[in-house]
């Protein structure tokens, strides 16, 4: 085996093909773990049609986004392969064709099973293969309702087709006879997607573009139909503008809604085609759509699932009821109180946020508190912390919001919510030009007397209402000096566009985080054997931080990674990751969080936030992170980590050929339901007693002048 100090020279300029997995297809394994969640009969039926919804929707963010930066890159730079695995672009783009035709025979032998049993209990989605009597006249009574909204449009074989919009059904017919042929098209994307009737206590769910499709000859009576199918067209959503510096606020506004409009009409990415087309319509419709015949796909799964809102059903049809827990000990206006002397941890959504709007309320109504700044990347559509944030403003707070207009397919969202809290008095402000600000971070400033103080909160999730009950996620909420001050200095140096300095108390991307956690995990590797880490992201494919898990490894240090995602380091290769697993739960609640963990027992150090380990959480956003320094926080974390080692019911364990496999039989042990069990009943008090205060190592305890400025010199006279 080659030495330590020789495997950490060698390792970037000759890196062994076999210890890397590509993130493209790395993803697609994630989302064929999703299919597989659809597929497991002990998890209820609906919730089975939910995942098949995911991992549609999954499918269609990806192309969208992923394979639509690789068709850029396949114009732009042909030749400049993935630093990873070494593939080119246009081989990453075959590659994950082969595996999404490969995944398709399962999706449909999937959604068979789910169709199947739904028709068991008495829910039949109508496919118009084989109709009766009844059904066939209520669907027609259907169809004349909808009939009048329908707009056909005829062209010749040899026109323009019009415009497809991105993921909206349309119906294609070929009509004519002989050479007198002409195409019709059918866009559906003003009707609701399904509709249902019920007969004899059976419910009907009657996709629409079906609807349409099987009453065609009624709708163009005078035409000769040849062939129909439905078609979805993705189109690619990389659009980008150019430099954005020197640029007034509204100007960026304006060029986000511009880059909107222009994604809207973006070459196609893939195609979707419901029903069969034969030769030569078929190849007619795809050059008219101009798409590659390797990214079409036909499928006989309705492209919209959505209809499993419409479904009531026993309550065995859905998961047990799981409540986010209000009641965390504290009542609105015992926060502050409480904070003052200890950390405060907030697990959602076994949790709800709501704790944290009373918290912003609390500030609105403390006389002490001059402003809050808070950092918003994606947010609720009927957002109550934008309500507290409007609030406050209105009570006469210094309200500071960094909203960041880029956050993808939320841009509209944040354009429309820049404008309201604008209007309501607070300062909105944009970010950086060439990194986005995805840290979750806010500061609330008191004054009493001549004293200032803060409140700070560092969360791994949004603030947003609907994701904290669907996604797992922490916030952390502290009342420590050096934390303060250096979020201080974080939003002094984005309100100037400029990145935040690198600082201790807080890691800061892309100046602290990597380095950061090269340096904890060197600390660890000087411990060799004795030496622990565990790290819970969504996803990790940085060649650095990879590159220092294999040395950890080979020096004897047990690696442990929960990984929801994307994972680009296969574990067990002998000589390499011998002492590395890859493990990661696909359950009823999204994994969102990020813990790091390094070393063990009184040595143990814990950070959350909101950064993966992805090149661009690392190296081109704004992440912030914060240690867990009290017991009762290092406890929680620490719990979750337990669970997560304990769960052999929702785990996936990554194998060193790639594969990922689940053990069987364990029921019972559940991570989140563990969980839930575990912070649902969760309390504090003002009674708590005072924590120790935190012992840490002397390099980290001196705050770096740099980090600060004229802020660090303002409020240090103060202190």
């Amino acid at each position: 085996m080659p030495t330590k100090e020789k495997k950490s020279k060698n390792t970037r300029s000759a890196p062994p093909e076999s210890i890397f997995i590509n993130r493209e297809l790395s993803w697609l394994a994630f989302n064929r773990r999703v299919l597989l969640e659809a597929a497991d009969p002990k998890v209820p039926l609906l919730e089975r049609l939910k995942f098949l919804m995911i991992y549609q929707s999954n499918l269609e963010e990806f192309f969208q986004v992923r394979i639509g930066i690789l068709t850029h890159r396949v114009l732009l730079a042909p030749d400049k392969a993935d630093p990873v695995s070494g593939l080119l672009p246009a081989q990453q783009i075959s590659e994950s064709l082969r595996i999404t035709t490969e995944q398709q025979s399962l999706l449909e032998s999937v959604w068979k099973s789910v169709r199947d049993e739904l028709q068991a209990n008495r829910v039949e989605v109508l496919e118009f293969k084989k109709i009766s009597k009844v059904d066939e006249l209520m669907s027609k009574k259907l169809f004349g309702d909808i009939r009048d909204m329908l707009q056909p449009q005829m062209i010749g074989t040899d026109q323009p087709l019009p415009f497809l919009w991105s993921g909206e059904a349309h119906i294609v017919a070929f009509l004519g006879r002989g050479t007198e042929q002409k195409l019709c098209i059918i866009p559906l994307h003003r009707l609701p997607a399904y509709q249902s009737f019920e007969i004899d206590g059976c419910q009907k769910i009657v996709p629409t573009a079906l609807l349409v499709r099987h009453f065609l000859p009624l709708l163009l009576k005078k035409e000769t139909i040849i062939q129909s199918a439905i078609v979805d067209v993705t189109r690619n959503a990389d659009v980008f503008f150019s430099s954005i510096e020197d640029r007034a606020d509204d100007d960026l506004r304006h060029k986000v809604s511009g880059m909107l409009s222009k994604r809207k009409r973006e070459m196609p990415v893939r195609m979707r085609i419901y029903g069969k087309l034969t030769e030569p319509y078929r190849s007619l419709l795809i050059r008219k759509v101009r798409v590659p015949e390797a990214h079409v796909f036909s499928q006989n799964v309705p492209f919209n699932l959505s209809f499993r809102s419409l479904i009531g059903g026993p309550s065995g049809f859905r998961y047990p009821e799981r409540k986010p827990s209000r009641d965390i000990g504290l009542k609105k206006g015992e926060y502050f109180k409480y904070i003052e002397k200890h950390d405060l941890l907030l697990s959602f959504p076994f949790q709800s946020i709501t704790c944290f709007v009373d918290l912003i309320y609390e500030a609105a109504d403390d006389p002490d508190v001059l402003s809050i700044k808070i950092t918003l990347y994606r947010m609720a559509a009927s957002s109550k912390i934008a309500a507290a944030l409007a609030y406050a403003s209105d009570r006469g707070k210094d309200v500071l919001c960094l909203l960041e207009l880029r956050a993808r397919f939320d841009e509209q969202n944040n354009i429309d919510y820049s404008e309201m809290l604008e209007d309501a008095g607070c300062r909105v402000i944009y970010g950086l030009p060439d990194h986005k600000v995805h840290s979750k971070l806010c500061v609330i400033t008191r004054q009493r007397g001549g004293n200032l103080s803060r409140i700070t909160q560092v969360g791994t999730g949004n603030y947003n209402e609907v994701t904290a009950e669907q996604y797992t996620d922490l916030s952390l909420i502290t009342a420590r000096e050096d934390v303060g001050l250096e979020a201080e200095a974080a939003f002094s140096a984005l309100m100037e566009e400029k990145i935040p300095p690198e600082m201790k108390a807080l890691w800061i991307a892309p100046l602290s985080f990597k380095t950061r956690v090269l340096e904890m995990l060197d600390r660890e590797i000087a411990k060799g054997e004795a030496g622990r880490v565990a790290m819970k992201v969504n996803a990790l494919n940085n060649p650095d931080i990879m590159e220092k898990l294999i040395e950890c490894s080979q020096a004897g240090v047990r690696v442990e990674l929960f990984i929801r995602g994307i994972c680009s380091l296969r574990p067990g290769v002998p000589g390499m990751t011998d002492n590395v697993t890859v493990s990661g739960v696909i359950g009823r609640w999204l994994e969102h969080s990020r813990i790091y963990s390094f070393g063990e027992g009184d040595e143990q150090r814990l950070f959350i936030g909101s950064g993966d380990l992805l090149n661009r959480n690392l190296e081109r956003r704004v992440e912030a992170l914060i240690e867990a320094v009290t017991p009762d926080t290092r406890e929680q974390l620490n719990e979750i980590l337990t669970a997560l080692r304990n769960d052999r019911e929702k785990s996936w364990h990554l194998q060193p050929d790639g594969r990922y496999i689940r053990e069987e039989g364990g029921e019972g042990t559940s991570s989140q339901e563990a969980l839930y069990t575990y912070f649902s009943t969760y309390r504090v008090s003002l009674a708590d007693p005072l924590p120790p205060a935190p012992v840490r190592e002397e390099a980290d305890t001196a705050p770096r002048k740099s980090a600060f400025g004229w802020l660090s010199r303002l409020f240090g006279k103060q202190r």
